[in-house]
């Protein structure tokens, strides 16, 4: 099985890097900070350091990464950022924009770079939120960018006919963001976080290696039961 993933070297991307390797599949992983695994899996793992961020870079980082891949059965579209709880009239404009250059922009660049080196791709699961459509008080920029990116997969889908693409929300994950959430956010001022404490520690918020399992365990059946470019949320399966 031949994988590509963004945002691997923490969280949920991590733990479907290090779940694929374990089942053998050959993982091409792009992240900021670089992953963890590569001297554990130095034949499987192919990673490269990249800010995704940085769309003038991003063409180039491709080619440089997934030059000898000649076709991929996932594409796991996992960075994201989730910038500050905040007024969105207090949100910077130049933070927004650095947001969608990650959560969306790079996404897109992404898509159309395997387009144009014509290597087929199975399935995409690009990684959502449900605050894409709660547009909860405080979750501007993220809430946004999450609702771009779900129209950017059910814009593309008509366009990739023979890949099977997804926006997947995969509930709550005990990852180092749940660490700002609960540890700094005031939940009096911005209520939709005080859910988020009261599920840290429990089972309504599992960690990252519990949420890829439950994800690899759902690929076929989201390509099965769910139309191209559909948004799909753990919770309400």
């Amino acid at each position: 099985m031949n994988v590509f993933i963004t945002g691997n070297s923490s969280g949920l991307g991590l733990a479907l890097t290090e779940a694929l390797l374990e089942q053998d599949a050959t993982v091409w992983g792009m992240s900021r900070r670089g992953c963890s695994l590569k001297s554990r899996y130095e034949d499987a793992l192919r990673d490269r350091r990249q800010d995704l961020g940085n769309l003038k870079q991003l063409d180039d980082g491709l080619q440089a990464l997934l030059s000898d891949c000649l076709r991929l059965d996932l594409v796991v579209l996992n960075a994201g950022i989730l910038g500050r709880i905040q007024e969105i009239s207090h949100t910077d404009v130049h933070d927004l924009e650095h947001m969608m250059r990650v959560n969306v922009w790079a996404n897109k660049m992404i898509l159309d770079w395997l387009i144009e080196q014509q290597i087929p791709v199975d399935q995409v699961i690009a990684i959502s939120s449900g605050a894409a459509v709660n547009m909860n008080y405080g979750w501007g920029g993220y809430s946004m960018s999450k609702a771009a990116l779900n129209n950017l997969m059910q814009l593309y889908a008509p366009e990739m006919p023979d890949t099977h693409l997804l926006a997947y929300a995969p509930g709550l994950i005990d990852t180092g963001m749940q660490d700002y959430l609960c540890g700094e956010v005031d939940s009096e001022e911005f209520p939709s976080v005080q859910k988020l404490k009261d599920a840290r520690g429990t089972e309504a918020m599992p960690s990252p290696k519990d949420a890829a399992s439950r994800l690899l365990e759902l690929l076929g059946d989201l390509r099965e039961n769910h139309e191209s470019g559909s948004f799909v949320d753990v919770r309400q399966l």
